[in-house]
Protein backbone atom coordinates (compact mmCIF):
# COMPACT_ATOMS: atom_id res chain seq x y z
CA UNK A 1 0.00 0.00 0.00
CA UNK A 2 0.93 3.62 -0.78
CA UNK A 3 0.98 6.67 0.71
CA UNK A 4 -1.67 7.64 -2.32
CA UNK A 5 -3.74 4.51 -1.89
CA UNK A 6 -3.93 5.54 1.91
CA UNK A 7 -5.31 8.61 1.45
CA UNK A 8 -7.72 7.89 -1.19
CA UNK A 9 -9.40 5.25 0.70
CA UNK A 10 -9.90 7.41 3.54
CA UNK A 11 -10.78 10.35 1.73
CA UNK A 12 -13.57 7.63 -0.06
CA UNK A 13 -15.12 8.24 3.83
CA UNK A 14 -15.09 3.74 3.62
CA UNK A 15 -14.97 2.13 6.97
CA UNK A 16 -12.13 0.88 8.26
CA UNK A 17 -11.90 -2.63 9.00
CA UNK A 18 -10.10 -3.42 12.41
CA UNK A 19 -7.20 -5.65 11.41
CA UNK A 20 -7.18 -4.86 7.55
CA UNK A 21 -4.53 -3.85 5.21
CA UNK A 22 -5.35 -0.21 5.86
CA UNK A 23 -5.98 -0.36 9.14
CA UNK A 24 -2.16 -1.67 9.42
CA UNK A 25 -1.01 1.19 7.39
CA UNK A 26 -2.71 3.75 9.30
CA UNK A 27 -0.96 1.98 12.76
CA UNK A 28 2.31 2.19 10.62
CA UNK A 29 1.77 6.10 10.14
CA UNK A 30 0.25 6.59 13.58
CA UNK A 31 3.80 5.52 14.79
CA UNK A 32 5.95 7.83 12.70
CA UNK A 33 3.62 10.86 13.56
CA UNK A 34 4.52 9.71 17.33
CA UNK A 35 7.97 9.39 16.61
CA UNK A 36 8.03 13.17 14.72
CA UNK A 37 5.68 14.77 17.53
CA UNK A 38 7.98 13.59 20.51
CA UNK A 39 10.92 15.36 18.42
CA UNK A 40 8.47 17.85 18.47
CA UNK A 41 7.55 18.58 21.91
CA UNK A 42 11.04 17.14 23.51
CA UNK A 43 12.58 20.84 23.15
CA UNK A 44 12.75 24.13 22.24
CA UNK A 45 12.70 24.77 18.41
CA UNK A 46 12.51 28.17 16.33
CA UNK A 47 9.69 28.91 14.35
CA UNK A 48 11.35 28.18 11.51
CA UNK A 49 12.34 24.65 13.12
CA UNK A 50 8.86 24.01 13.58
CA UNK A 51 7.98 24.52 10.35
CA UNK A 52 10.15 22.08 8.89
CA UNK A 53 9.07 19.38 11.30
CA UNK A 54 5.46 20.40 10.35
CA UNK A 55 6.69 19.59 6.70
CA UNK A 56 7.92 16.19 7.94
CA UNK A 57 4.97 15.12 10.14
CA UNK A 58 2.55 16.49 7.32
CA UNK A 59 4.49 15.59 3.88
CA UNK A 60 2.82 19.04 2.78
CA UNK A 61 4.64 22.32 2.11
CA UNK A 62 3.85 24.16 5.13
CA UNK A 63 4.11 28.10 4.86
CA UNK A 64 6.19 30.08 6.74
CA UNK A 65 3.85 32.36 8.40
CA UNK A 66 2.58 28.84 10.43
CA UNK A 67 2.99 29.22 14.24
CA UNK A 68 2.38 26.58 16.82
CA UNK A 69 3.16 26.62 20.41
CA UNK A 70 3.98 23.05 21.49
CA UNK A 71 2.88 20.34 22.63
CA UNK A 72 1.05 19.30 19.39
CA UNK A 73 -0.26 15.99 18.59
CA UNK A 74 -1.36 14.26 15.75
CA UNK A 75 -1.94 10.61 15.19
CA UNK A 76 -1.32 10.40 11.03
CA UNK A 77 -0.70 13.53 10.08
CA UNK A 78 -0.41 12.61 5.93
CA UNK A 79 -3.42 14.03 5.43
CA UNK A 80 -3.54 17.19 6.79
CA UNK A 81 -3.62 20.50 4.99
CA UNK A 82 -2.60 23.52 6.22
CA UNK A 83 -3.07 27.38 4.88
CA UNK A 84 -0.91 30.62 5.62
CA UNK A 85 -0.89 32.40 8.84
CA UNK A 86 -2.81 29.72 10.77
CA UNK A 87 -1.64 29.54 14.25
CA UNK A 88 -1.86 26.37 17.11
CA UNK A 89 -1.99 27.15 20.58
CA UNK A 90 -0.24 24.69 22.78
CA UNK A 91 -2.04 21.43 23.52
CA UNK A 92 -4.03 21.08 19.77
CA UNK A 93 -4.68 18.12 19.17
CA UNK A 94 -5.96 16.16 15.84
CA UNK A 95 -6.64 13.00 14.41
CA UNK A 96 -6.34 13.71 10.89
CA UNK A 97 -6.95 10.23 9.48
CA UNK A 98 -10.35 11.65 7.60
CA UNK A 99 -9.02 14.71 6.42
CA UNK A 100 -8.51 18.13 7.81
CA UNK A 101 -8.22 20.89 5.64
CA UNK A 102 -7.34 24.23 7.57
CA UNK A 103 -7.51 27.08 5.21
CA UNK A 104 -5.88 30.87 5.96
CA UNK A 105 -6.12 33.02 9.13
CA UNK A 106 -7.50 30.18 11.32
CA UNK A 107 -6.56 30.88 15.10
CA UNK A 108 -6.92 27.59 17.06
CA UNK A 109 -7.05 27.75 20.91
CA UNK A 110 -5.34 25.74 24.05
CA UNK A 111 -6.43 22.05 24.00
CA UNK A 112 -8.76 22.41 20.91
CA UNK A 113 -9.47 18.43 19.41
CA UNK A 114 -10.47 17.79 15.78
CA UNK A 115 -11.07 14.19 15.25
CA UNK A 116 -11.94 12.63 11.90
CA UNK A 117 -12.69 9.13 12.97
CA UNK A 118 -15.37 7.64 14.81
CA UNK A 119 -15.74 4.03 16.04
CA UNK A 120 -18.35 1.39 14.88
CA UNK A 121 -21.15 1.27 17.33
CA UNK A 122 -22.00 -1.98 16.47
CA UNK A 123 -20.19 -3.68 19.89
CA UNK A 124 -19.10 -6.75 18.11
CA UNK A 125 -17.35 -4.51 15.30
CA UNK A 126 -16.35 -1.62 17.74
CA UNK A 127 -12.84 -1.32 16.67
CA UNK A 128 -13.39 -0.69 13.16
CA UNK A 129 -13.86 3.07 11.79
CA UNK A 130 -15.43 5.51 9.73
CA UNK A 131 -13.59 8.58 8.22
CA UNK A 132 -14.56 12.17 7.82
CA UNK A 133 -12.97 15.27 6.48
CA UNK A 134 -13.22 18.70 8.71
CA UNK A 135 -12.78 21.73 6.98
CA UNK A 136 -11.94 25.20 8.48
CA UNK A 137 -12.78 27.66 6.63
CA UNK A 138 -10.82 31.33 6.04
CA UNK A 139 -10.60 33.79 9.69
CA UNK A 140 -12.24 30.85 11.56
CA UNK A 141 -11.27 31.44 15.61
CA UNK A 142 -11.80 28.51 17.34
CA UNK A 143 -11.55 28.78 21.73
CA UNK A 144 -10.08 26.73 24.10
CA UNK A 145 -10.83 23.18 24.71
CA UNK A 146 -13.27 22.94 21.77
CA UNK A 147 -13.77 19.62 19.85
CA UNK A 148 -14.65 19.49 15.98
CA UNK A 149 -15.61 16.21 15.08
CA UNK A 150 -15.49 14.23 11.61
CA UNK A 151 -17.79 15.37 8.58
CA UNK A 152 -17.95 18.93 9.90
CA UNK A 153 -17.34 22.32 7.85
CA UNK A 154 -16.82 25.85 9.86
CA UNK A 155 -17.70 29.02 7.48
CA UNK A 156 -15.71 31.40 6.71
CA UNK A 157 -15.57 34.05 9.72
CA UNK A 158 -17.02 31.67 12.31
CA UNK A 159 -16.37 31.96 16.11
CA UNK A 160 -16.24 28.78 18.23
CA UNK A 161 -16.76 29.19 21.27
CA UNK A 162 -14.67 27.64 23.94
CA UNK A 163 -15.82 24.12 25.49
CA UNK A 164 -17.91 23.49 22.54
CA UNK A 165 -18.48 20.03 21.06
CA UNK A 166 -19.22 21.08 17.40
CA UNK A 167 -21.39 18.29 15.47
CA UNK A 168 -22.29 19.49 12.78
CA UNK A 169 -21.63 22.83 9.94
CA UNK A 170 -21.11 26.25 10.71
CA UNK A 171 -22.42 28.49 8.76
CA UNK A 172 -20.08 31.49 7.42
CA UNK A 173 -19.86 34.63 10.35
CA UNK A 174 -21.87 33.12 13.11
CA UNK A 175 -20.82 32.11 16.57
CA UNK A 176 -21.35 28.43 18.11
CA UNK A 177 -20.70 26.92 21.50
CA UNK A 178 -22.21 24.82 23.93
CA UNK A 179 -22.48 21.13 24.59
CA UNK A 180 -23.57 20.19 21.45
CA UNK A 181 -23.11 23.20 19.76
CA UNK A 182 -25.55 25.46 18.43
CA UNK A 183 -25.90 29.06 17.17
CA UNK A 184 -25.95 31.81 19.41
CA UNK A 185 -25.85 34.83 17.46
CA UNK A 186 -24.77 36.22 14.11
CA UNK A 187 -21.78 38.14 14.04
Amino acid sequence: MTLKDFLDYMDSGQKVEAGSEIHQYMSKLSQEAMRLTAELNSRYHTPEEIVALMHRITGRPIDDSFRLFPPFTTDCGKNLRIGKHVFFNSGVRIQDQGGVTIEDDVLIGHNVVLATINHDPDPAHRASMYPGPIHISRRVWIGSNATILKGVTIGEGAIIAAGAVVTKDVPAGTVYGGVPARKIKDL
